[in-house]
Formats: structure tokens, C-alpha cells, sequence
């Protein structure tokens, strides 16, 4: 199989089903921002840190990969002549919602409570999830911009939302377990 099919040559791709959109499309922008949020859930997973967690973060990326099929597949074309659906795998449910959620609470648990928003930073490890963080409210945005246009599965706009609390509660995690003080901001008064 070549990786090369200049079929993208002059700005467009296709998408499941076979429509061709423009490679700046907003479907194609939040794929796209899916995709890198993934790739920074890689390389987060890739540091030392705790074997769970690399459970974990191993299933985000699996449901990644998901959430990115789906925004890949034209909504138009998602159901088959036959009835069937295009895409034949488990979609996002509530239930992966549901396991983000555990798993926040059960990282809380362990956390001393916030009085202060926090900076970004302090060790490499807890940095990368930070922009994991970000990347994944970047994706959630441009994902709730293509769900007002043509409507998607609820459940991935939930995910992607969980996804980002979990990515700060984990950022916290890690800052506790890698023993680096979080940066409290503290706003300067005027004058």
C-alpha cells in the first residue's frame, strides 16, 4: 500500500463514504485537531509515570482513534442501502464518559483542593498534559463549531469535554506525584 495517492494534490480529501471536502473543511479541522491531540496523549504516555495511568491514557488514544472515525465518516453517508451502519465499530458512549469521570474523581481524591487557578508547567511531564489539555478544548471547539452545522454524536462533544477536565485533574496528579510545587497564579493588583 503506497502512503502517497495525490488524490489530496489540489486541497481535498475524502471523507467515509467518499465525499471529497476541502482539507480546511471544519470536519476535516476538528479530525485534524483530534489527531493531535492523540499524538500528545502518545508522548505524555510515552514519560515515566504511573502504570495505571498509562492504562489509561492508552484507552483515551483507542477512543480517539474512535471519535476521529466518526468525524471522518459524512454524516449523509453513514447509513448503508442496506440499513446498515458505514461504520461497523463501538461508537463513543456514556459509559466512556462515565470511566473519564471515575477516574477524575478517584485522582481527586488524592489532591489537596484548588484555591487558585494554576500555571502550566514545572516539570516536562506535567507540561506535555497541559497542551494535551489545551489541544483537546481546541478539538472540542472545533468540533461544537461542525456539530452546529451538521449535527454529530452528542457523546463526542461529551468526551472531548470530559477528556480536557481529565487531562487537568492528571496534570495535578502528576505535579503530586513527580513532587513539583503547582504554580498558583495570583493576580497583581493595579497601582
Amino acid at each position: 500500500m503506497k502512503i502517497y495517492t495525490k488524490t489530496g494534490d489540489k486541497g481535498k480529501t475524502s471523507l467515509y463514504g467518499g465525499t471529497r471536502v476541502s482539507k480546511h473543511h471544519i470536519r476535516i479541522d476538528a479530525l485534524g485537531n483530534v489527531d493531535e491531540l492523540n499524538s500528545w496523549v502518545g508522548l505524555l504516555n510515552d514519560q515515566e509515570i504511573d502504570a495505571h495511568i498509562k492504562e489509561v491514557l492508552l484507552t483515551v488514544q483507542h477512543k480517539l482513534f474512535t471519535l476521529g472515525a466518526i468525524l471522518a465518516t459524512d454524516p449523509e453517508k453513514a447509513i448503508l442501502k442496506s440499513g446498515k451502519e458505514r461504520l461497523n465499530i463501538d461508537k463513543i458512549a456514556s459509559a466512556d464518559i462515565d470511566f473519564l469521570e471515575q477516574e477524575i474523581d478517584l485522582m481527586n481524591e488524592s489532591l489537596s483542593d484548588m484555591t487558585h487557578f494554576i500555571l502550566p508547567g514545572g516539570h516536562s511531564t506535567v507540561s506535555y498534559c497541559h497542551i494535551a489539555r489545551t489541544v483537546c478544548r481546541r478539538a472540542e471547539r472545533k468540533t461544537s463549531i461542525l456539530h452546529e452545522l451538521e449535527p454529530t454524536d452528542a457523546n463526542v462533544l461529551s468526551y472531548l469535554n470530559r477528556l480536557s477536565d481529565y487531562l487537568f485533574v492528571l496534570a495535578r496528579k502528576l505535579s503530586k506525584d513527580l513532587q513539583v510545587e503547582e504554580i498558583k497564579w495570583i493576580p497583581t493588583k493595579k497601582g
